[in-house]
Formats: structure tokens, sequence, C-alpha cells
């Protein structure tokens, strides 16, 4: 990711310890600054195995669950090696030239940003126009490093991993950095000048890093975690303890003549805490409590232990995290992590059964970040931003010493008219860019929330008079020759069901629990369940559905049959799924519809994790919409997810045969 280059340009020009010579230009411009700094290139393979964790979590969420901790890593290394800087040109300058710093980190950080920002809305502009959605307040937030903050009032989960994902989500993490290089020069000067005791600033660091741990133990919502994951003031921890490390652990102060036992110690706490990253990498999902009471801290404590390890050039972690392919990929980690979510979220909108290939993904992701290194990054990083009109002019010149080269900028042009077309006339938040299936989703919403009144009166009208109740639904069951009226007809030709079925579906009590997948049925099936209550919510998770069951539970409003629909946004764990069924009870009968969601690769443990669940608890019921609809292209809208019309019906059909056979009567 990005970072403060650093060199060693002792007597000899020569780096000391893990550490490697820079382009003579990069020379020119440190050796004005420092006299003696290193760069650890060690950092580039640690860089490059949070990297990997972040791009893993993106492809295979929940078998790398812990991935997007690789964030946290980043954050660690740059407070340590930013800080390191600062304190090195504190003592041979005696000031720190912030405004030049300024102006390093933005010509760092803006190229690439604002491609990513042009390219990806070009491209939803002629493509995918439904994700224009308040793409003005995308656009500027980013370019003003404020992205975070207006994810947190209006933006999705960064675990939503369905429901219209935004290519923009993880930019939240170059605006909390950039937010960071701002503040903290004036920050540590302010600390350098008021405290000549380091150890003390090193005790504030350390109790600022807690004190940011502690607001997000504080701060955490399980059913939004939003403010927790995007805010600035509670990511802070493991920057400031990168920052602190630069006090106790300065980069050019590290002896590399250690003895026997040091580097043996050294390397057992390295070994450790790599195990122990590893080990959190894969597991520690964000959707879970210990994350942010704890997790995220202790993370990056075992982070931050490891950078010190690496730093050190009497140990031999420098050499094992430096080699040619990581030095490679760490000069593009910028570009990698900028580019990874456009190219995942138009990749699996495209192409159907991602979940067979999201290695090829990996592919067009190291291809274009690795063109935009060559031909964006470097070229951009040379070019004097101070007179871009001489550019211009030269470029449109006859004679342009460009020469076929300047009919590059023709199609960067148009790329560009296209994003202004999309960024003006995209859509806030009530725009007009609907399709059929968002139309239906917010008809339903309408008519639901109508028809839930009415089923919770007649939910609590049916316990009062329960053993009436329980006599017609004997009654019917009993009947052989069953009348129908008109509507019951229609709904019994309509659904393709038995008279029996439908004579005990208007009676029967249910409330549905789901997602966008219940929302895009929810008037079919409380056309057949009338008695139904539906909270059907665009993006809801199996986390996000315990504190509203809780909530049913505990108003009475809780019927005896719960209908579940979750899982097309991400996989679940066992834990989630049992405190799903601890809250509902065991005396209620739950049937959980299994996921037909192609497009993501976590289809299968989804439906995998409900067929145990069935096989562990008694009062689930597995409703088999994977299987039903396996191959019926024409059920689903253009998604291949959300059933259209006619997969409306099949769908309701399903969930009625499974309810009326195996519901309770209470």
């Amino acid at each position: 990711m990005d970072y403060e280059k650093q060199n060693s340009l002792g007597k000899n020009g020569r780096s000391s310890g893990s550490t490697h010579e820079n382009n003579q230009s990069v020379k020119k411009e440190q050796g004005k600054r420092l006299k003696n700094s290193r760069y650890i290139s060690g950092f580039d393979g640690l860089r490059t195995l949070a990297l990997l964790g972040v791009i893993l979590y993106h492809l295979l969420p929940y078998d790398v669950k812990g991935g997007y901790l690789g964030v946290s890593i980043f954050f660690a290394i740059s407070g340590y090696l930013i800080t390191d800087l600062f304190v090195q040109e504190w003592d041979q300058n005696g000031s720190i030239k912030v405004l030049s710093f300024y102006k390093r980190r933005v010509k760092r950080l803006y190229p690439t940003l604002v491609v990513v920002l042009i390219a990806t809305t070009a491209y939803m502009t002629l493509f995918a126009r439904n994700l224009l959605e308040n793409i003005r307040s995308i656009v500027w937030t980013n370019l003003l490093f404020v992205y975070n903050w207006w994810q947190i009032g209006n933006g999705q989960s960064y675990f939503d991993r369905y429901n219209g994902e935004s290519p923009f989500t993880h930019l939240w993490y170059l605006s909390v950095i950039g937010q960071y290089y701002f503040i903290w020069p004036i920050v540590l000067i302010g600390l350098l000048i008021t405290f000549k005791n380091r150890g003390h600033i090193l005790g504030i660091l350390n109790g600022l890093a807690i004190v940011s741990a502690i607001l997000m133990f504080i701060l955490y919502d399980p059913s939004n975690t939003n403010r927790v994951y995007y805010g600035s003031d509670t990511r802070m921890t493991p920057y400031l303890l990168g920052a602190a490390l630069a006090f106790l652990w300065p980069s050019t102060h590290l002896n590399p003549k250690l003895n026997k036992n040091g580097r043996c110690v050294l390397n057992v706490l390295g070994l450790g805490s790599l195990a122990v990253i590893i080990w959190m990498g894969l597991t520690l999902s964000g959707t879970g409590n210990f994350a942010y009471h704890g997790g995220m801290l202790l993370f990056s404590i075992f982070s931050v232990i490891l950078i010190a390890v690496i730093a050190h050039p009497g140990t031999k972690f420098g050499n094992w995290f430096s080699n040619p392919l990581f030095a490679w990929i760490g000069k593009r980690s910028y570009g990698i992590y900028l580019y990874q979510f456009p190219v995942m979220i138009f990749y699996e909108k495209a192409v159907v059964n991602i979940a067979v290939h999201p290695l090829m993904e990996a592919v067009i992701i190291v291809i274009i970040s690795d063109f935009s290194y060559r031909f964006v990054e470097v070229p951009l990083a040379h070019f004097n931003f101070g007179n871009p009109f001489i550019f211009l002019r030269n470029l449109v010149r006859r004679d342009s010493k460009f020469g076929n080269k300047r009919y590059i900028a023709i199609p960067v042009i148009l790329i560009l008219i296209v994003a202004s077309v999309g960024v003006v006339s995209g859509s806030g938040k009530n725009g007009n860019h609907h399709s059929a299936l968002q139309l239906n989703i917010t008809k339903n919403k309408k008519k639901s929330s109508k028809q839930n009144a009415k089923a919770l009166e007649a939910q609590k009208l049916a316990k009062l008079k329960k053993k009436q109740r329980e006599a017609q639904l004997a009654s019917i069951k009993k009947e052989k020759a069953i009348k129908l009226t008109d509507a019951e007809r229609k709904i019994k030709t309509k659904y393709k069901l038995e008279p029996s079925e439908v004579k005990l579906a208007q009676k029967m009590s249910v409330t549905g629990v789901g997602d966008s997948i219940m929302a895009d049925t929810s008037d079919d099936l409380q056309e057949v369940f009338p008695n139904a209550y539906i909270s059907a919510k665009v993006g809801r998770q199996v986390w996000q559905a315990t504190s509203l069951l809780k909530q049913l539970a505990a108003q009475g409003n809780l019927s005896s049959n719960v209908l579940i629909n979750l899982g097309t946004n991400g996989a679940f764990t066992t834990q989630q799924l049992k405190t799903i069924v601890s809250v509902v009870g065991s005396k209620r009968e739950i049937f959980w519809v299994n996921v037909h969601v192609p497009t993501q690769n976590w289809e299968s443990t989804v439906n995998k994790t409900i067929a145990n669940s069935a096989k562990r608890y008694k009062n689930i019921h597995v409703i088999d919409w994977y299987d039903a609809s396996l191959k019926q292209t024409g059920w689903f809208y253009g998604d291949h997810v959300h059933p259209n019309i006619e997969g409306s019906k099949e769908y309701t059909t399903l969930v009625t045969k499974a309810i009326v056979k195996y519901g309770s009567e209470d």
C-alpha cells in the first residue's frame, strides 16, 4: 500500500540490514531531507501478505474470514514508517517540513485515485447505471478524503457481499489514511515540542491506541458495524501502535549485530506473531462480536510485534520477507488495492458462474494494476504539476515532442467525458435508474407494510381463539371435498396448490424474516399467507436478524412458524445460526430457504450450513430453493439471483407446501 519510501544514504550510499538501494531521483530527494535512513525491504513482504489477505477476503470471504484485517497491517506499517521518518527529520534538521510532506502524499495518492474514480464511473455510465446512485457524493468525498464518514451514514456495510455492491466501498481506507497523513505531522510536532522525554510520548501513543480500541468496543452495534468499522477514531489503534513503535524501535538505531539469545528471542516473537496473524486472518469473522471487543486490538499488537522483528537488521525475518516477487507486488500494492473492487464487481456482474473461477479476477486485477503502475503511477510521479499548461501546449502543437504518443489523449478525453456524464446524470437516493426488480421491491414494501398490520391483528385474534382455530385446521385436513371461494380458486391455480393447502395457508400464522429475495417475493407470500408478517430488507445478513427476532419475540409478535430467507448476501457462522435458533426457541418451527446465488462463491457454503443445521435441530426445515431453481434461468431477473414474476410464484409454491406440511397449528 501507500508508504513513505526510505533509503539508507550513509557514507557509501549503501543500505544497512534488510534494505536495498532505490532509484537515483528518490535518493536525491531523500538525501536532501535525511542524512541517514533505511528502506526496510522486508516490509514489501509484509504488505504482500496483508494485501493477499484483503483480496482473498473479497474473493473468498468465508474461506478467509479475517482477510479484511490486512488493512490493520497497512495502518501499522504506515504509522511506524511515517513517524520514524518524522522523528529522524526532527532530530537531524530540527524541524519537519509539513507542507513538503503533504505535497509528496498528494502526489502519491491522487493520480491513481483519480484514474480509478474516472475509469470506474465511465464504465458504470455505459454498462452499470444502477451503480451510479450517489455518485456525486462518492466522488467528492473521495477527493477530499472524507469518504469513510459518508459511508457511515449512507454506505453499505463492508460485509454486505451482495446487494448492488458499490465498486468504491474499499476506498474508505484511503480516506482514513489520508486524514491521518494530514493530522499526524501537526500532532507529532506538538508532542515533540511539549515532551522532551520521548518515553512520555511512547506512553501517550499507546494510551491513545487503547482509547481508540475502547471506543470501538463502546460504539459497536451488532446490527450496523459501519460506525466502528469506517470511523477514523475507532480505527486508529494499529496506526498509533505503529507510531509508538517508532519511538521504542527507531529503524536507524537498531544494532545489526545481535547476540545469539537476542536473535533467538526476536525470531520466536516473529514466528509466533506471524502464526497468530495468519490464524486470525483465516478465522476472525468481521460480523462477530469479538472482532470489535478486542479482536482487532489483539491483531494490531501482533502486527506491530512482527513489524518490529522485520525492521531489526539483526534477524533473518527481513530477508525472509524480501524477494523480487514481493518487491514487484509491493511497488504495485497501492494500485492493486484500488483496482480490486471495481474489477470484482464488474466481473461478477458480467460472469454468472464466478464461483468456479475467482482466479481469473485476481489475474485481471494484477494486469490492470501493472499497466497502471507503468503508465500512470511512475510517469505521474515525475510529472511537473506546477506547470500543467506547458504540458497541454506541448501536447497540441504540430511539432509536439510527444509525437504519435499524444494521440493517447483522445481515448483518455473520451473516458473523461463519459465519466462526467455519469457524475452529472448519476442518481441520488431517489434517482430514476430503477430496474424492474427495484420497482417490484419498492411496490412490495408498501403493500407489505399495510398487510403486516392486518397480519399482526389476525395473529393476536387467533391466539385468543386458539381452540377454535385448531378445530378449523383439523377440519380442513379431514375434509375430502373442500369448497374454495373465487379468490381461493385463483390462488390455487396461480400457485399450483391443492385445495387443502390453500385453505390451511389462509389460516396459518407465519413470521417471515429475510433479505432482498423475500422483499422481492413478499407480495406473493402474503397473498397465500394473509396472516404472515414479513420483515424483508435489502442487504440483510444473518447476524443482523437476531435483534429483530428478539424484538418480535419480546412484543409477542413472533408466530409459531418462522420463515427465514437469509444467506444471499454472504455466508454465516454456525454460532450465528445457533443464536437465531436460540432466539426463536425450540417450540417454534423454522423454515429456512437455502440460496440460489450462482454469481457468488459462498453459495455452496451457505447451503451446506443450512443443511447441517437441519440435521442438528429438529425444528429446522430446509426449503430447497437451490435445487428447485437449478437451471431455471427463466425464473430470474438479469442478476440471476432474484426471482422474476414467474420465479416468485414458483418460490411461493415451494414455501407454501413446506409450511403447510410441517408447520405448527398453534
